[in-house]
């Protein structure tokens, strides 16, 4: 029997997991109610993986938001060790994002990271694998769903879902005005790109705030670094047209969108599981 690695990123509205080897096994919406139990979330994705073939007390990284306390930390790796894991490491959501989007992170220059979740958005820079300075805030996605729900109901009067509303983003939004917008009808209103774009406008102003307050935070000669080389995008929330113009236009900051965003996390988590020095560097808690 081998023992394998295993790396999961348990994500507001999608779980993931990769199996090195194998790449991503699991790419599934949350299951809210398993959200709040971490440690059933965390049993059924190890159990998927034990049950695969010569898969035996795996080894385990789990990617965590950057603020989330030493309890929690300590929590979620005895949570990851009762459901079978051999050893558990953790690794920040942002540091993982960074790599999984081919990030240099070892370097003494600095990479700058955001990436925007369902739920939260975390900024960082990077610099020797290690992050340097790092916020969190409580805006993703779902504000974004939410505030064209809000949009739709002021200035169409018609009440839409999120889920609805999250359709519409995908199928026409954009962070800014569109010369030629996209259309797309719902419950007899027709809403264009450039409705979702002023319908955004206070939860993507709250991030780029998000990405300054880092900047501002950071030492000169990295924030120079970040400028050279550009702030990378990443998380489901990235793929909003248009976005990394809007955050260039805000921050004064050359941004681009990681390649295949979504899954950023849970690919940094398994090449993390490679790299001793990131592992190292930022162990929270380890058995």
């Amino acid at each position: 029997m081998l023992s394998r690695k295993i790396g999961i990123d348990l994500g507001t509205s999608t779980v993931r997991m990769c199996i090195k080897g194998e790449g991503i096994v699991v790419n599934e919406p949350s299951d809210m109610a398993l959200q709040r139990d971490t440690a059933r979330t965390l049993q059924q994705l190890i159990g998927k993986a034990k049950g695969r073939p010569r898969l035996f007390k795996p080894e385990v990284i789990v990617s965590v938001p950057s603020a989330v306390t030493s309890t929690q930390r300590r929590a979620l790796t005895e949570a990851a060790i009762s459901a079978g894991a051999r050893q558990v490491w953790l690794i920040d959501e942002p540091l993982a994002a960074a790599m999984g989007a081919g990030l240099p992170i070892g370097e003494v220059r600095a990479c700058g990271i955001c990436e925007l979740g369902a739920g939260t958005t975390e900024v960082a820079v990077i610099s020797l694998s290690g992050i340097v300075v790092a916020n969190s805030i409580p805006v993703g996605g779902h504000n974004l769903d939410e505030a064209i729900v809000a949009y739709v109901k002021r200035r169409h009067n018609v009440e839409i879902t999120e889920h609805a509303a999250e359709e519409i983003k995908l199928a026409v939004g954009s962070a800014v005005r569109m010369e030629e917008p996209l259309y797309q009808v719902i419950e007899g209103a027709q809403i264009s790109s450039n409705d979702v774009a002023e319908a955004v406008q206070e939860p993507l102003r709250r991030i780029a705030d998000a990405i300054r307050a880092v900047l501002a935070e950071a030492p000169a000669e990295l924030v120079v670094d970040i400028r050279e080389r550009g702030l990378v995008l990443s998380g489901g929330a990235a793929q909003l047209r248009g976005l990394a113009g809007f955050i260039t236009s805000l921050t004064g900051i050359p941004s681009a969108v990681a390649q295949d965003p979504q899954t950023s996390v849970v690919r940094g988590t398994g090449l993390a599981l490679d790299n001793f020095e990131v592992l190292r560097r930022n162990q929270s808690y380890l058995r």
